[in-house]
């Protein structure tokens, strides 16, 4: 259900029909691989058996036997040139600690070589015949490991950039300090503690990672990629492989998905490099197991959160501390790290002590990078524990601890300015927040202090009901820009062309509609064309909840223009000042005297009349700020005593995301990152051998939810009027994942009064919790 505030809009805020929903369903619009180019080659990897080693010698005589092997690819014979896989606004802030492939192997899964060959059958078996000798150097697979004296250096090669302390297997590290933290706890009434682990879990996207990369016929290099970041991979791939910017061309067709995992430059460059040395196109593909051991996965984090407050409630001092498990290779690792304080601390504002602190730590694992929530999520799971534990503690009800304490419109926090992403931030004032109205309807729709004064028990089964708050943010503020080019056909249609990405979240449809409720036409007079460097405006790329503010702002600043552009025609033909025109309906109408001319007719003028030109814009749009969007989540579990089993039983989302512009589509966002959070929370977690090596890289040993597993869910949007948003919009991307962990964490607890920190809350875990409770008990 969505509530809309505003005067109603003829396209803004309403359910239209998405501009790809008719082609999708009918299986029309092409995804990378379904473009077929004949003669193209086959491109395999060739993965690191050992979780760390120098590469001593690579014999591929025999693999260059195979018949239909036309290329192998390997330290040897590539030029070295450090960089980062992130794909992130220059200058990146993640190091540039990765090369296209390294005489040193960092964890099973690393690059060791690439082939291309005519079949993949060919590929395989040259791949196979690849004789690697390797020198096994001794690992480490946890933080502490990684950081402990003496520990082996994972990163030691001298021509790294950017890590910040690479003898101590350190890639970020972080320490901001407000007020007096010693002296906060020391007048602080009740002072609580917890410390909450998230493990290595995947993306899961529908399409795994694949590419294409061909000359075209003026013999400039094509990618065809499933990305988050076109841009960001023609910037990279020109660096790595020495290739002009101008010489690239960047497509991004339509997307299986992301949640983060595609805002990683991996196959490209490699692709590349194949068709560079072939001279042919090259086609590569990844299967579901090369997904789990060779992209990226979510940052492990444990979450050190004390709280102090006051008598009555009101926090006075907030500590938090993050070490985040980056993996062999730092993408992303300050950048999460950083997230998990400026997204999480800036919520309860009320307190003046502050501190956080932390580091993004190597070890020999898989190697993590974006993941929807950013870091916000590992955030929220510490603090939104603690909170609970300091409600208890003060013996107030949760929700009025948090109303005590949340941010609010006009107000803001020093975090804002001390922390960005991997980078200072900017001072920046909440302008809306509805949060306070998110957490009253989100109570009244669990029923929530019926629920929390008389737990249900039925058998062995317990019932309780759980909470949490979080906040987001709308791109990045003083690094994000997007652009938007709006042109005007003769018969009073358009043609938008934007950079963003939509990666199946409906950002095509959401931005046709900011251009349509502006010039005063249907969505369907808007044909949407995105994602393609040659011929698309620069935008940075689908992430940090950015598309609907950013991107839309800058179609919102270009359709502005273009309808400047037409009330000026339409002037010429009805002979009136254009101040007194207005667009509505297909047309331009004179307020004064009602007469009206088509849009057509405008474009038809334009084009062959009278004062000929075309019609157009192009706007940019840098992000000056970056407001949250609110969310306040309530879980209702059922926990199985006898077994430890959790059953999700209901799960209510309320969120803020200012005007919504396509409410199904912002609750659809919502409920699908609350899908994932219940993962988190339950079944998802990547497991590992002794030598590193993952055991569950297959969806039937990693449990995501099914169908069956999902519960009931109600998306809620309550909106607000954000002013500096595109007709009052903020993000809704991700603030729905940050949630479900904490909500139901607290949930049980309240079911069965036993607090767990570590996800997921498998049925091993709670019953083990169950019976240290039991013996606690008995003394």
């Amino acid at each position: 259900m969505a509530v809309i505030l505003k005067a109603k809009r003829e396209v803004v805020g309403q359910n239209v029909l998405k501009v790809d929903g008719l082609p999708l369903a009918t299986g029309q619009p092409k995804f990378t691989l379904d473009m077929d180019l004949p003669g193209a080659l086959v491109g395999k990897i060739l993965y690191s058996p050992y979780a760390h080693a120098e590469i001593v010698s690579i014999d591929t005589s025999e693999a260059e036997k195979v018949p239909g092997v036309a290329c192998i690819l390997h330290y040897g014979n590539v030029p070295r040139v450090p960089y980062t896989t992130a794909g992130q606004g220059w200058p990146e802030p993640s190091p540039y600690d990765t090369v296209l492939f390294d005489k040193k192997v960092r964890y099973v899964g690393d690059r060791v070589a690439a082939v291309a060959a005519e079949t993949e059958e060919a590929a395989l078996e040259a791949l196979r015949k690849i004789k690697v000798e390797y020198k096994v150097l001794p690992a480490v697979f946890t933080v502490e490991e990684a950081l402990a004296p003496g520990a082996p250096i994972i990163h030691d090669e001298e021509d790294a950039e950017g890590i910040y302390d690479a003898k101590r297997n350190i890639a970020a590290a972080v320490d901001v300090p407000i007020g007096n933290i010693e002296k906060g706890f020391a007048e602080s009434d009740v002072v609580v503690e917890a410390t909450c682990e998230l493990p290595y879990s995947q993306h899961a996207a529908m399409e795994p990672h694949c590419v294409i990369a061909y000359f075209d016929e003026d013999g400039r290099l094509v990618i065809r990629s499933s990305t988050q970041v076109p841009f960001h991979i023609r910037r990279v791939v020109s660096r790595v492989l020495g290739i002009p910017i101008h010489r690239i061309r960047v497509v991004k067709p339509r997307i299986g998905g992301g949640f983060g995992s595609k805002q990683e430059i991996i196959l490209e460059p490699v692709a590349a490099a194949l068709a560079l040395r072939t001279g042919r196109p090259v086609k590569m593909a990844l299967s579901r197991e090369e997904v789990f051991v060779s992209t990226r996965t979510i940052h492990p984090a444990k979450v050190r959160v004390k709280l102090g407050a006051k008598k009555d409630g009101t926090l006075h001092a907030i500590e938090l501390e993050a070490i985040l498990n980056t993996g062999a290779y730092g993408a992303h690792g300050g950048t999460t790290l950083y997230n998990v304080g400026s997204k999480a601390l800036p919520l309860y504002n009320k307190a003046r002590n502050l501190r956080f602190h932390g580091k993004a730590v190597y070890t020999n694992l898989p190697v993590a990078g974006a993941y929807r929530g950013y870091g916000a999520n590992q955030g929220f799971f510490g603090l939104e524990i603690a909170m609970d534990m300091l409600a208890e503690k003060l013996g107030m009800d949760p929700i009025e601890l948090r109303l005590r304490n949340h941010i609010r419109t006009g107000e803001t926090s020093p975090i804002f300015e001390k922390l960005g992403e991997g980078r200072e931030g900017k001072p920046q004032v909440i302008r809306s927040c509805a949060l306070e109205e998110c957490l009253r309807i989100g109570a009244e729709r669990i029923g929530w202090y019926e629920k929390r004064r008389n737990p249900r028990r039925k058998g062995p089964w317990a019932y309780g009901v759980g909470l949490a708050c979080a906040m987001q943010g709308s791109g990045i503020t003083g690094v994000d820009m997007a652009a938007a080019t709006l042109i005007m056909n003769e018969d009073g249609s358009f043609r938008l062309l934007v950079g963003a990405t939509d990666l199946g979240t409906g950002s095509d449809t959401v931005l046709a509609q900011i251009a349509a409720e502006v010039l005063g036409v249907p969505v369907e007079k808007i044909s949407v064309y995105s994602s393609d460097t040659d011929f698309t405006p620069f935008d940075k790329g689908a992430y940090a909840s950015s598309t609907t503010y950013v991107s839309g702002n800058a179609v919102l600043k270009a359709a502005e223009e273009v309808k400047r552009q037409i009330l000026e025609v339409a002037s010429e033909i009805l002979e009136e000042p254009a101040e007194g025109l207005i667009l509505a309906g297909g047309k331009v109408v004179s307020e004064r005297t009602g007469r009206e001319v088509s849009l057509s007719e405008v474009g038809h003028r334009a084009f062959y009349v009278a004062n000929q030109r075309q019609i157009a814009a192009t706007a940019s749009f840098a992000c000056p700020e970056s407001p949250p969007p609110f969310a306040a989540f309530f879980a209702e579990v059922a926990v199985d005593t006898e077994t430890g089993i959790v059953r999700v039983e209901k799960f209510v989302v309320v969120a803020d995301c200012g005007q919504p512009i396509h409410p199904k589509l912002a609750e659809g966002q919502l409920e699908g990152a609350v899908v994932q959070g219940i993962g988190h929370a339950l079944y998802e977690e990547m497991l590992f051998s002794e030598r590193g090596s993952t055991v569950n890289s297959t969806f039937f040993d990693y449990r995501i939810p099914t169908v069956l597993d999902v519960p009931e869910i109600e998306a809620i949007l309550v909106p607000s009027d954000e002013p500096t948003g595109p007709f009052g919009a903020k993000s809704i991307a991700e603030v729905g994942i940050d949630g479900p962990v904490p909500a139901i964490s607290n949930a049980i607890y309240h079911a069965v009064g036993v607090r767990l920190t570590r996800a997921p809350f498998t049925p091993e875990r709670i019953l083990a919790a169950l019976r240290t409770k039991d013996k606690e008990r008995k003394g």
